[in-house]
C-alpha cells in the first residue's frame, strides 16, 4: 500500500522515533523489530503520529479556544482545576478525528485484522511526546482503552486517548515539569490484544525496586489483566531472578512469593450485550496458585534481561500471558526513572528503640519510621482532610491521588504490591509506605496516633500510639575500610538487599534457624518420617503448609533453599557463609512435629546438636535435606559465593564424617569450588587445630560459645553471668592460639560476635594476631569498621610494614 502520512506500523519503528510517537509506541516498535527475531514475543500493531494529533486540532480550531482556557488556570492552587478540565476535554470530545487520519486508521486495523476470520481485539493507548523534550516521560498521566474491536470502536477510541490529554492529572503534571501544553501531542498505539483476561499479566524491573540492587530481577503477576497490577488493586505474587544465572543457564528463579490475588480483572458481557470489564473474586484454589510456573517465570526472566541489555539501562516492562495459546508475551517496556543512574553513598538507618501492639502489617516500601496521625481517606475528594505531614491510610490509590500523595508523611493501603502507583509514587517522593495490608482500613482509627515501621526488612509494619526510635546516618563515602575483612551477621534474608548495600565484603554468618523457625516451621524429620507422625494436629497444620508440594520433603528444600539463595544472589558475587542448623534439642522440640523426634536434655547446649546431629541415625535423614537446598543455591542457581559451615564440631573424626555425608548427598567440598569451615567454639577445636585443618578450608570463631566453655559459664545464668567475658586472659589465648595455628596450616580464620563493635581493644588484640576476618552484626558494622581501621594504624605504627599484609593467613 502507499505509505501512510499519520500512522506507521510496528516494524516501521525504532527507538529514534520518539518524537513521531511518543516513548510508548517506539519502543514497541523497537522490540517488535529488534528483540522478535531474538526470540521475544511483541504483539503486532501500529500508531498514530503526532501530526495526525496536530492535524485534529488544526481542524476542529482547538488551539485558540484551548490557549484561552488553560490561561484561565489557577496554576498555584489549583482551585479552577476541576473546571478547566472538563470543559477542555468537552472540546476535544465535541471534535470530529480528521477524514485523512480516520481513513489510514481503518486501514490500517483492516490489515491488523486480516490473519483472523473476525475484527481483531486490540488495546488502545495513549503515547504523549513532547515537542522541546521528546524524551520525557508521561507515564500513567493518560487513559488506555481495552479489548476494542471493529474500527468504530478503535476510531472512538483513539479520540477518546486525545481527550485524555487533558485529564485533570495531566494538565497537573505538564505545569508541574515545565511543559506548555500545546506542545505536547498524543499518538495513540493500537496493539493486538493478549487475552490475558484468561489467564495472567504483571509488571517486571529489571532491577529490583526497593534498593535498585542490580543482581536480580523482579517479577509481579495477578490473574487477569495487568491493569490490576499496574494499578495495584491486588496483592500479586513475586518471583526474583539472579541475572548472571539466566546469562549462564543455571536455574535463575531464586525466590518467589504467593500473593492473595483477590480480584480478577476480566472481559464480561454487558446487560446491553457490549463487552465490558469487570473485577470479579479470584477463586480460592487460584488465589493458592502462582500465575507462572517457575519455567515461564525463568522465560520472561531471560526476555528482561535481553530487553535490558538492548537498550543498555534498567526497565520498568509489562508482561502478558494469553489464556488461549498460553503464549507469553511482552506488551510495553520502559526506562525504570527512580533508581536508574544514582548510587547511594549515604544512608539513613531506622531502629524501634520500644514496640507495641501491632494494627497491621503489609509489605515495606522504603526504609523510614514515621509516626503521627493516621488520616483515612476514601477518594481524592476527601483529600483537603489530609494535614500535611499526617499518614495517609487508603484502601488503594490511582494518578488521581497525585496531589493527595504530596502531603502525607507515610502512604498506607489495603491493596497493592511493590509495583503499585503507591509504592511507585512514594519512592518518587522519597517516603515510605505498607502496601497491601488487606485490613488497615478497617483496623486503623481516623485520627488516631501511629508509628509506621519500614525498617525491619521486607513486612511494615504498623503500631498503635507513637514509639520511640533511633537514627543513624551512614555516609558510605567516608566509612573506612580496614585491610582485614569485615563481614556481617545475617538472620532474617528479608533484610538481605538492605544489607547488600552496606560497606562489607560478604555474610560471614547465615543463620539458618532463623529460617527454619520463621518460615519453614516444621521438624525435617517430621516431613521425612510424615506417615509415622502420631500428632494429629500437627498432621493438619503441615497438610496446610505443604498444600502446593508433591512430597513434604520438598517444602523443606525449596523453601531453605529459596531462603539461602536470595541472601547470597543479593551479595554476589561477595562470599556467602551459610552454617548448618544448629539448633538445641529444646528448640528442634518446639517446631511442628518436633517432640516425637527430640529426645529430653537435662543440658542441651552440652548436648545433642552441630556435627554429631548430622550423622546420627536421628537426624541423618533430615540432614539430607539441608544439604538438597545447598546444592540446589550452589550448583542448581549458580551461586558458588555460598560456602557451608559446619558448627560444633567436636573431635576430627566428627569432622571428616560429616564432610563425608556431605559428599554422599551432593556436596563435595572442592567441587564447584566448595569450601567448608568449621566453627572453632570449643576448646578442643583449638587444641587440634592443626588436624581440622586437614579437613576442613577455614575457621570461624563462635566467641560466645567458646567463652562459656572455656569459662564453665553459662551466659544466659543472671547470677553468674557478669563473669562472661570475651576479654578473659584464657579466652584470649585460646583464640590467639587458634589463629595462629589456622596461619600457619595456611587457612582463612575469622571471627563472629559483638565483641569486636563493642571494645576497641579486643578489636584490635585479633588484628594483632593476625585473623582474616571479623562479622559484626548490622548494628554494630560501623563501629566495628572503625575500630579495625584504628587497630590496624596502631599495629602499623608499632611494626612499620607493607599494610597488604594485614589481616592475611600465611601459607603453610
Amino acid at each position: 500500500m502507499a505509505h501512510n502520512t499519520y500512522i506507521r506500523f510496528f516494524r516501521e519503528l525504532t527507538n529514534d522515533k520518539v518524537a513521531l510517537v511518543g516513548g510508548k509506541n517506539a519502543s514497541l516498535g523497537e522490540m517488535f523489530n529488534r528483540l522478535m527475531p531474538q526470540g521475544i514475543n511483541v504483539p503486532d500493531g501500529f500508531a498514530t503520529t503526532a501530526d495526525a494529533y496536530w492535524l485534529f486540532l488544526d481542524e476542529n480550531n482547538l488551539r485558540e479556544p484551548l490557549t484561552t482556557l488553560l490561561a484561565s488556570l489557577d496554576q498555584q492552587e489549583f482551585t479552577n482545576l476541576p473546571e478547566v478540565g472538563t470543559q477542555a476535554r468537552a472540546l476535544l470530545a465535541g471534535a470530529h478525528l480528521p477524514a485523512a487520519v480516520a481513513a489510514e486508521i481503518r486501514q490500517a486495523y483492516k490489515e491488523l485484522s486480516a490473519e483472523y476470520t473476525h475484527a481483531t481485539q486490540v488495546a488502545v493507548r495513549s503515547s504523549a511526546t513532547a515537542e522541546d523534550l521528546p524524551t520525557a516521560s508521561f507515564a500513567g498521566q493518560h487513559d488506555s482503552f481495552l479489548n476494542v474491536r471493529g474500527e468504530e470502536a478503535v476510531l472512538q477510541a483513539c479520540q477518546k486517548c486525545y481527550v485524555s490529554l487533558f485529564n485533570d492529572r495531566a494538565i497537573k503534571y505538564r505545569i508541574q515539569n515545565g511543559f506548555e501544553h500545546l506542545r505536547v501531542a498524543l499518538s495513540v498505539g493500537v496493539q493486538t490484544m493478549v487475552r490475558s483476561d484468561l489467564a495472567s499479566a504483571g509488571v517486571a524491573f529489571t532491577i529490583e525496586p526497593e534498593t535498585g540492587h542490580d543482581n536480580l530481577i523482579y517479577l509481579t503477576g495477578s490473574w487477569g489483566l495487568g491493569e490490576n497490577v499496574v494499578q495495584g488493586a491486588v496483592n500479586p505474587d513475586e518471583f526474583y531472578l539472579f541475572k548472571p544465572a539466566l546469562r549462564d543457564g543455571h536455574r535463575a528463579l531464586v525466590t518467589k512469593k504467593l500473593g492473595d490475588k483477590a480480584k480478577t480483572m476480566h472481559y464480561g458481557q454487558r446487560p446491553d450485550g457490549s463487552t465490558g470489564i469487570h473485577n470479579t473474586d479470584t477463586p480460592s484454589d487460584k488465589r493458592a496458585t502462582f500465575v507462572l510456573s517457575d519455567a515461564e517465570a525463568e522465560q520472561l526472566g531471560r526476555w528482561c534481561l535481553q530487553i535490558e541489555e538492548h537498550y543498555g539501562m534498567p526497565m520498568d516492562i509489562e508482561w502478558a500471558k494469553d489464556g488461549l495459546t498460553n503464549v507469553l508475551y511482552i506488551v510495553q517496556a520502559r526506562p525504570e526513572t527512580i533508581h536508574h543512574g544514582t548510587k547511594a553513598l549515604r544512608l539513613h538507618e531506622y531502629h524501634l528503640t520500644e514496640r507495641g501492639p501491632v494494627l497491621a502489617t503489609g509489605k515495606a516500601v522504603g526504609q523510614q519510621i514515621v509516626t503521627g496521625v493516621a488520616r483515612l481517606i476514601a477518594s481524592p475528594s476527601e483529600g483537603h482532610r489530609l494535614q500535611p505531614g499526617e499518614i495517609l491510610v487508603t484502601d488503594i490509590t490511582s494518578p488521581d491521588w497525585n496531589a493527595v500523595l504530596r502531603k502525607a508523611s507515610v502512604i498506607v493501603t489495603n491493596k497493592g504490591g511493590r509495583t503499585s502507583h503507591a509504592a511507585i509514587v512514594a519512592r518518587e517522593l522519597g517516603l515510605s509506605a505498607v502496601v497491601g495490608t488487606l485490613d488497615a482500613t478497617e483496623k486503623i482509627k481516623d485520627g488516631q496516633q501511629i508509628t509506621v515501621s519500614c525498617a525491619e526488612g521486607d513486612e511494615g509494619q504498623i503500631f498503635e500510639g507513637q514509639l520511640a526510635w533511633q537514627e543513624i546516618d551512614l555516609d558510605l563515602a567516608s566509612v573506612p575500610e580496614p585491610h582485614t575483612k569485615a563481614l556481617l551477621i545475617l538472620a532474617d534474608p528479608g533484610r538481605a538487599l538492605q544489607l547488600a548495600r552496606y560497606p562489607s565484603q560478604g555474610v560471614g554468618l547465615m543463620r539458618m534457624e532463623f529460617v527454619v523457625s520463621n518460615t519453614i516451621r516444621v521438624h525435617p524429620m517430621a516431613l521425612v518420617a510424615y506417615g509415622a507422625l502420631q500428632d494429629e494436629q500437627a498432621r493438619q497444620e503441615i497438610d496446610a503448609l505443604t498444600a502446593n508440594y508433591d512430597n513434604k520433603p520438598e517444602y523443606f528444600i525449596d523453601h531453605l533453599a529459596q531462603a539461602i539463595g536470595f541472601v547470597a544472589a543479593a551479595f554476589f558475587p561477595r562470599e556467602v557463609i551459610v552454617r548448618l542448623s544448629d539448633f538445641k534439642t529444646n528448640e528442634y522440640a518446639n517446631l511442628l512435629g518436633g517432640k516425637q523426634f527430640e529426645p529430653t536434655e537435662e543440658n542441651p547446649m552440652l548436648g545433642f546438636r552441630g556435627a554429631s546431629r548430622y550423622y546420627s541415625p536421628q537426624y541423618r535423614e533430615g540432614f539430607r535435606l539441608e544439604c538438597e537446598a545447598l546444592k540446589r543455591v550452589r550448583l542448581g542457581m549458580g551461586l558458588t559465593n555460598v560456602k557451608v559451615m559446619v558448627p560444633f564440631c567436636r573431635t576430627v573424626a566428627e569432622g571428616r564424617k560429616v564432610v563425608a555425608l556431605m559428599e554422599e548427598f551432593g556436596l563435595k567440598r572442592g567441587e564447584s569450588g566448595l569450601e567448608v569451615y568449621v566453627m572453632a567454639e570449643i576448646p578442643s577445636n583449638v587444641l587440634l587445630a592443626q588436624e581440622f585443618a586437614q579437613v576442613f578450608d577455614g575457621f570461624s570463631i563462635g566467641s560466645n560459645d567458646l567463652t562459656q566453655l572455656t569459662l564453665g559459664i553459662d551466659r544466659d545464668s543472671a547470677i553468674i553471668s557478669e563473669l562472661f567475658d570475651e576479654r578473659n586472659e584464657a579466652v584470649l589465648q585460646l583464640l590467639a592460639q587458634v589463629i595462629r595455628t589456622a596461619k600457619v596450616c595456611g587457612r582463612p580464620i575469622g571471627l563472629c560476635g559483638q565483641a569486636p563493635s563493642d571494645y576497641p581493644e579486643f578489636a584490635q588484640f585479633l588484628v594483632e594476631q593476625g585473623i582474616s576476618s571479623i562479622s559484626f552484626t548490622p548494628d554494630g558494622l560501623l563501629k566495628g569498621l572503625a575500630n579495625m581501621v584504628q587497630a590496624e594504624q596502631a599495629l602499623a605504627n608499632k611494626h612499620p610494614e607493607p599494610e597488604a599484609q594485614l589481616g592475611q593467613p600465611q601459607p603453610a
